[in-house]
């Protein structure tokens, strides 16, 4: 695949509904959107529909004059497609919740696509989120997993860290921070293609 800059003209050219311009456009930045999607997602329906959102969204973002930097233009497609497959994810997760929460058959294999697309996505998560506290300094990944995987209380992390509630505070936000920003970058990896275009 050949690499394309994008400059003003390109831009202004895809806003006026130029057919080449935009057959252009949507061919490349398919390919792109694809590579980076078969790795995180399970189904072509998931793929397709993810795929289809980030155009919608780019084309929105387009018409509402959001594009600011032309040159910039595969960074722009490559955090709406971020932003797209978060929220697949979550309402994955959601929608595959099951209901019967006492029934154990139902809960090991789910009754349909969706429900298995959930499960699998969850897993995904639940993987990468573990990888990334293994990024983190020892201390954020400790305050991390005490307050909100181990629901602690805060008084006793506190006593147990030397610190006060606002000092406590501070600390978790800047953990929360530092995890924000592996876990984003982390669903970019592997996109250098479409951030280089």
């Amino acid at each position: 695949m050949q690499f394309h800059s994008f400059d003003e003209s390109y831009v202004t050219r895809l806003l006026a509904g130029d057919l080449r311009t935009q057959e252009h456009f949507g061919a490349y930045f398919s390919t792109l959107i694809q590579l980076k999607l078969r790795s995180r997602l399970q189904s072509r329906e998931a793929i397709e529909d993810v795929r289809q959102e980030t155009f919608v969204r780019f084309y929105a973002a387009l018409r509402d004059g959001k594009i600011l930097h032309p040159e910039r233009l595969g960074s722009f497609v490559n955090s709406v497609c971020n932003n797209v497959l978060l929220e697949h994810y979550r309402a994955s997760a959601r929608h595959g919740s099951l209901d019967d929460e006492d029934d154990d058959e139902r809960k090991e294999l789910p009754g349909n696509a969706t429900d298995l697309l959930g499960v699998l996505a969850s897993k995904e998560t639940e993987k990468k989120v573990r990888e990334i506290l293994q990024q983190l300094p020892e201390r954020d990944r400790r305050l991390l997993r005490e307050i909100f995987l181990e629901e602690r209380d805060k008084d006793e992390v506190c006593r147990e860290l030397g610190v006060d509630r606002d000092y406590l505070r501070v600390l978790l936000h800047r953990a929360k921070k530092s995890f924000k920003s592996l876990f984003l970058s982390s669903l970019g990896e592997g996109t250098q293609e479409l951030n280089s275009a």
